[in-house]
């Protein structure tokens, strides 16, 4: 029987069976095809349902999909979940590289090392991973569980729609996961939350974000929008919720998953 999956690499397998498959990264869009083009630069991603995948940089310009190729976003829509993790993972290796061509610090071109992604600087010796910025995300909830728990939510000020999802902020560094879920709420809020629990994780490539998602509930102080991060939060029940993201975030699930609580049977 055949399974779906996805299993991230570094290098391909010399010996590799199968076949190969390329995901031709468009500013941050993406064409996946069979056939290669010629660009400045391929990355191994991993192996998709048996098939080597590559990462390929498409010069600006030249877009060999004329056209076809799909916003990450509107991907996961028309893709099974582990293809979008590995679009996922094409687009932010490629934008790495686009951005670590030379050294931080003293200028110098750099290198690709050979058995790990890395960029190095064949002058001061500097290597570069690929960024990853770990995230939180928590929905805070108050009231005893059943059917008049609360949730907060809240609009941020980047959202170009009305709508509402959980708090989310990026790690200090210093600074654990729970940590960060306690004074973030706090911040852009005003909340008090204590003892945050773990709920999963997500990778999230806009641009290069890890979210690590919390549940926390509720303990004391008014809503107090920071302005500078959110234009409106509330508390809202289970059966009155507004606006809320979609499936392809971590954010959705926290909310769905609340939601259901109680539901079954």
């Amino acid at each position: 029987m055949h399974i779906a999956a996805f299993h991230p690499l570094v290098s391909a397998p010399n010996d590799h069976p199968g076949g190969h498959r390329y995901v031709h990264v468009v500013g941050a869009a993406v064409w996946i095809d069979e056939r290669p083009v010629d660009a400045s630069g391929v990355h191994c991603i991993g192996i998709v349902d048996g098939d080597v995948w590559w990462a390929v940089d498409v010069p600006l310009g030249n877009d060999p999909s004329d056209g076809a190729a799909v916003d990450l976003r509107l991907f996961h829509g028309v893709a099974p979940e582990h293809h979008w993790l590995a679009a996922g993972r094409a687009v932010q290796i490629v934008e790495w590289a686009r951005t670590h061509r030379f050294c931080g610090r003293c200028g110098e071109a750099t290198e690709a090392t050979a058995g790990e992604r890395a960029m190095r600087c064949p002058a001061c010796g500097l290597l570069s991973f690929p960024r990853l910025s770990p995230a939180m995300i928590t929905l805070v909830t108050r009231g005893e569980s059943g059917p008049d728990q609360e949730a907060l939510l809240a609009r941020g000020v980047q959202f170009p729609r009305p709508m509402y999802s959980c708090l989310a902020g990026f790690v200090e560094p210093g600074e654990s996961l729970e940590a960060s879920v306690v004074r973030e709420v706090h911040e852009e809020v005003g909340v008090t939350v204590p003892n945050p629990g773990d709920f999963g994780s997500q990778p999230w490539p806009f641009p290069n974000s890890l979210m690590i998602g919390f549940r926390a509930d509720y303990v004391g102080g008014d809503i107090v929008c920071d302005p500078a991060e959110i234009v409106d939060a509330n508390w809202y029940r289970k059966d009155d919720l507004p606006m809320i993201p979609p499936g392809i975030s971590i954010a959705r699930k926290l909310i769905d998953a609340w939601v259901a609580e109680g539901s079954e049977g």
